[in-house]
């Protein structure tokens, strides 16, 4: 009888396993990308100028920093092992340059700076665009010398890739050690810290499924004679008004702000899109202004829309034309 109990509480246990196991793969984590932070690119002078529509900015060369600091990769690489042991999915920084400067197209865009679009994007931009991470991981770090003994001081901030808003931060000094390998006292000095900050970044994950990824959308008229914008009625309702209702019946919990509204210029932040399509695919800020983009061209609206993406977050339908 003894014997039989003992069986049957192993069966319950090893059962109770294979639900867990079950359930924690299910649970999505939100795909990362280390890069190395902007003032770091900017102290050790890989950084870039960029020019478009004559405003010129200085944005970080992630391609000269990875090809001439050995430290720099060995940094990256590390802190993606660690992440990646959490079951962070990740994307490399340097297989994405890689894949962008093979697009022949993309290398169009990158070297003209006067182009003729509407709107440009940076180098940076495009870099995010390819990458389509849900979360940057910056790195900063500095090495501190005591006679033989080395520590480091460390910083990482995770910042959502669709808004740049910071979700989570760790920062601190490790002990000092004999260690010459900067890596090695890096991933020392953070492995205190990095379940917590991989808690935060997943927290934020979590709150996005739940309540939606924040973008913005922008609808702007073209100058083109035809006499439509925004006031323009369908059935006695403006086009402001049917955008509006649109925006309720698409975002996730109706979460969205209008900031501004005129005759020829809409501004909505803090759009909360849900991560998903219907068909599982994800959900991005250009996938949901098009959803927008055929409702408009639709009867009987028929109205002709012009998409152009600004980054990761942003979306802009110019009306009028296509």
């Amino acid at each position: 009888m003894r014997e039989r109990t003992m069986k049957r509480l192993i069966g319950i246990v090893l059962l109770m396993l294979v639900v867990t196991q079950g359930v924690m793969a299910q649970v999505k984590k939100p795909t990362i990308m280390v890069i190395p932070a902007d003032v770091w690119c900017s102290s050790n002078h890989y950084m870039q100028s960029y020019e478009a529509q004559g405003i010129k900015t200085d944005v970080p060369d992630y391609k000269a920093a990875l090809q001439n600091d050995m430290d720099l990769l060995n940094v990256i690489t590390k802190i993606g092992e660690l992440m990646t042991e959490r079951g962070f999915p990740l994307k490399d920084l340097s297989a994405t340059i890689r894949s962008l400067e093979q697009s022949s197209a993309e290398n169009e865009m990158l070297t003209s700076s006067t182009s003729g679009a509407i709107l440009a994007e940076t180098p940076y931009e495009r870099l995010l665009n390819r990458a389509k991470a849900d979360i940057l991981i910056e790195v900063l770090w500095k090495i501190n010398e005591t006679g033989p003994k080395r520590s480091v001081t460390y910083t990482l901030r995770g910042l959502d890739a669709y808004t740049n808003k910071q979700i989570a931060a760790a920062s601190g000094t490790g002990e000092p050690s004999m260690s010459a390998e900067t890596p090695v006292l890096l991933e020392e000095a953070v492995l205190n810290n990095m379940d917590n900050f991989a808690s935060q970044l997943q927290a934020h994950f979590d709150d996005l499924q739940t309540n939606g990824r924040e973008v913005t959308l922008e609808v702007l008229v073209f100058d083109n004679g035809s006499g439509l914008n925004l006031e323009s009625e369908f059935d006695g309702e403006m086009l402001t008004d049917i955008i509006d209702e649109w925006l309720y019946n698409n975002t996730q919990e109706h979460r969205y702000n209008i900031s501004d509204a005129t005759e020829n210029h809409m501004l909505m932040e803090q759009v909360r899109i849900p991560l998903y399509r219907a068909n599982g695919m994800p959900m991005d800020t250009r996938n949901f202004a098009n959803n927008l983009r055929r409702f408009l061209r639709a009867a009987p609206y028929k109205v002709e829309c012009k998409l152009l993406t600004k980054g990761l977050g942003k979306a802009i339908l110019v009306l009028g034309e296509k």
